[in-house]
């Protein structure tokens, strides 16, 4: 009964999200966002961007799997703190997507993979609207469900806090600082619930006094630098190291 809920809550979850009118415009001067809406008119969640490097995964006897799944933050941390990425984790990061999305493709990129944990990371692009407007009530059904598929299938979760943004260049005059902060409350209140590590990035990378990151830690209010990585890869490694001590989960779902 638990398993088909499960199931249920994810079909409902891709829906919403699969409906949703695209909210980054399209700038022909800027290929990224050509890119984006070929995308979402032919592969809406992406699948096909890991679907070679998926294939090729070989196993790492001596280094338990983890995969990160996220947004521009995680695929940045790969290509900016490579040295982070020892072998066992696995960046599966997609610049721009939103919790649904990565909902579509959560059994691919992650339980297909068999990691021992996940790391999410997830959210700023839910605030930003960036496949159509979406409540917080949204984003929590999306990531709790992320949460519950990794769990039924024996995975260990880091729930990642949103990093600290006082703005959105892609979304000028967008409130975001007190969101990120209202979900962060929740993710660290969740976490406690659910029996997964929360790693706090956005309590190590914030300017005092304000809701934006630190001086040199960001490009532009919202992607860390490599000074930002480094800041965020300790947290991480305790993350890593707290989930990993937790027993795993009791698969639920079957084959």
């Amino acid at each position: 009964m638990k398993t088909w809920l499960v199931a249920a809550t994810v079909v409902t979850a891709v829906t919403i999200g699969s409906t949703a009118i695209a909210q980054i415009d399209l700038d022909p001067k800027q290929q990224w966002t050509v890119e984006w809406h070929k995308r979402l008119n032919s592969d809406w969640p992406f699948l096909a961007r890991y679907g070679e490097e998926n294939a090729k995964l070989v196993p790492t006897p001596d280094a338990p799997r983890i995969v990160f799944m996220g947004d521009s933050i995680t695929e940045g941390w790969v290509s900016k703190a490579d040295g982070f990425f020892t072998p066992g984790r696995i960046g599966r990061g997609i610049g721009g997507q939103t919790t649904p999305q990565m909902l579509a493709r959560f059994r691919q990129d992650v339980i297909d993979l068999k990691p021992a944990v996940v790391h999410i990371m997830a959210g700023t692009n839910d605030i930003a609207g960036n496949t159509g407007p979406m409540t917080a009530e949204q984003t929590k059904g999306n990531i709790k469900s992320m949460v519950e598929l990794a769990h039924a299938n024996g995975i260990r979760v880091i729930l990642a806090s949103i990093p600290p943004a006082d703005r959105f260049p892609w979304k000028p005059g967008l409130k975001t600082g007190e969101q990120i902060v209202a979900l962060n409350r929740w993710l660290q209140a969740y976490a406690a619930r659910a029996g997964c590590v929360y790693a706090d990035y956005w309590g190590v990378l914030h300017a005092p006094g304000t809701l934006g990151m630190r001086d040199g830690l960001s490009s532009d209010h919202v992607h860390p630098t490599e000074a930002g990585y480094d800041v965020m890869a300790p947290v991480g490694e305790r993350a890593i190291k707290a989930a990993l001590a937790l027993p795993a989960p009791p698969k639920l779902s079957t084959e």
